[in-house]
């Protein structure tokens, strides 16, 4: 029996993989897209959510699933619940990739070298989700924490971008129209680092027992059942 649980745990791992190389593609494409203009590449963002919806609805069946046939605690049940709550946050990267390139489709631009700073938030965003995602894999609390702390890279860039979009405007080199879509694609950058903090978190509690966002009485809990485990 518990050959055919790891079994199946060994498999939600490579279906948490799968989905996170998804979302890394999608940021990818609507990155792409926003610094070169190429209309295709947004598409296939739009199209790579649909992929990840889909692989939300297979690991929360997977996941289910493994509560209801095999009756995990402690530990197990740390793993289940929070994969559970990872891919609720994968399906929201995905939705904001998708609205960065659906931005970029209506409003026939790129960006120019002046905000390059939004390709950098971009690039730290798909690392975050690729280090969650292998942190969960892993256990490795280490790599969690780090991706947490990451975070701070993606506000900061975000203040950046803020920044060099006002100084765009001032020096009438870019219409309000312009910075307002750059900056709502900055915000929706921002927004994927919090959903990977999310992660990351989650991989923290599956490991612990510990969530700063749960009630103690909760996690008590939580470590009573690994005690009787």
């Amino acid at each position: 029996m518990r050959n055919k649980f790891d079994a199946q745990l060994k498999l939600l791992n490579e279906e948490l993989n799968e989905m996170g190389a998804l979302c890394e593609s999608a940021i990818a494409s609507s990155a792409k897209a926003l610094m070169t203009g190429d209309k295709s590449l947004a598409e296939h963002a739009i199209a790579i959510d649909s992929e990840i919806d889909q692989q939300e609805r297979e690991i929360e069946s997977l996941c289910l699933k493994l509560l209801l046939q095999q009756q995990p605690v402690a530990r197990d049940l740390r793993q289940i619940s929070s994969a559970l709550k990872m891919i609720t946050d994968m399906e929201r990267i995905g939705d904001q990739a998708a609205d960065i390139a659906e931005i970029i489709g209506l409003s026939h631009f790129k960006a120019s070298d002046k905000t390059m700073h939004i390709g950098e938030m971009a690039k730290a965003t798909i690392k975050m989700v690729m280090d969650s995602v292998d942190a969960f894999v892993k256990r490795d609390y280490d790599a969690a924490q780090a991706v947490v702390a990451y975070d701070d890279v993606v506000d900061q860039l975000f203040d950046t971008v803020k920044n060099e979009l006002i100084e765009l405007i001032a020096s009438g080199h870019a219409d309000a129209e312009y910075a307002v879509d750059l900056l709502m694609i900055a915000k929706y950058f921002e927004r994927i680092g919090d959903h990977a903090t999310n992660i990351a978190e989650w991989v923290v509690f599956s490991i612990t027992g510990v969530h700063k966002h749960l009630p103690s009485g909760f996690q008590r809990t939580e470590e009573a059942r690994e005690d009787r485990s």
